[in-house]
């Protein structure tokens, strides 16, 4: 019986959410805890993948189990409360729920979407949970860059060199900076896919616009460059948060 994971997670603890060799990761700690509360050896498929210190408020995976209640959980409803009980504090279930068998949490993504946060003052309660600017931003001018990204096409500029992407190609559909306090910016972007290190290359290049070391015009230059090399430096990990993954069978 396969089963779907909600979960989110503060990533600032982890090297991303794939299991590493040496290093822990969310998928390890989330598998390592699920099994023993099944009581059986369980892999966990994600939704995607996250880099070491970014997090997640939302976030799917897949997993299968013998479909047998009772010897531990009576249903998924207490074994998400016993899960949670067994979990460190930085990952958090939502809920577990049974699906069809071919439902899969990777490969029936529709879409996906992320939001960066920044902050150009000093505050320590936004330490490792937003990316601090030492610059005062032009919004305007970043909105207008992000423009220059909603279409179909080839994102190679943006994506990690080396990272073995069989293809470059994505559907960027939302990108969107909004002002949420006074010294507080947020950035939106959806796309049916993104690249290894896309959105940190992406808000690195914009908040260059921000700062008025490039101009929104040369956002439409360096996407068409396809030369990562021509892009900004990627933004800090720590404001990154996967916030939607959206599928068929989910309703919203």
């Amino acid at each position: 019986m396969r089963c779907f994971i909600e979960l989110s997670y503060v990533g600032t603890a982890y090297h991303g959410w794939q299991r590493q060799p040496e290093s822990v990761s969310v998928q390890e700690v989330l598998e390592d805890t699920l099994s023993d509360l099944i009581g059986a050896p369980t892999i966990i498929v994600g939704c995607g993948r996250t880099d070491t210190g970014v997090h997640a408020s939302t976030f799917y995976a897949h997993f299968d189990w013998d479909g047998v209640y009772g010897r531990r959980f009576k249903d998924w409803g207490q074994g998400v409360w016993k899960l949670n009980g067994m979990l460190p504090a930085d990952i958090g279930v939502r809920r577990i729920w049974e699906v069809d068998d071919r439902d899969h949490a990777r490969f029936d993504a529709t879409e996906r979407a992320y939001t960066y946060h920044v902050h150009t003052h000093k505050d320590p309660f936004l330490e490792e949970r937003s990316a601090r600017v030492y610059q005062n931003l032009d919004v305007a001018a970043m909105n207008a860059g992000a423009q220059h990204l909603l279409y179909k096409g080839d994102f190679a500029a943006f994506c990690k060199t080396g990272s073995g992407q069989k293809t470059t190609i994505c559907d960027v559909r939302h990108a969107q900076w909004t002002q949420t306090a006074e010294h507080r910016f947020q950035f939106d972007i959806a796309a049916d896919r993104f690249l290894r290190n896309m959105v940190r290359a992406v808000v690195g290049t914009l908040l260059d616009v921000g700062r008025g070391r490039l101009s929104p015009e040369d956002v439409k230059a360096i996407a068409a460059s396809r030369d990562r090399g021509q892009a900004g430096q990627s933004a800090s990990a720590c404001g990154l948060y996967l916030s939607k993954v959206a599928y068929p069978f989910i309703s919203a």
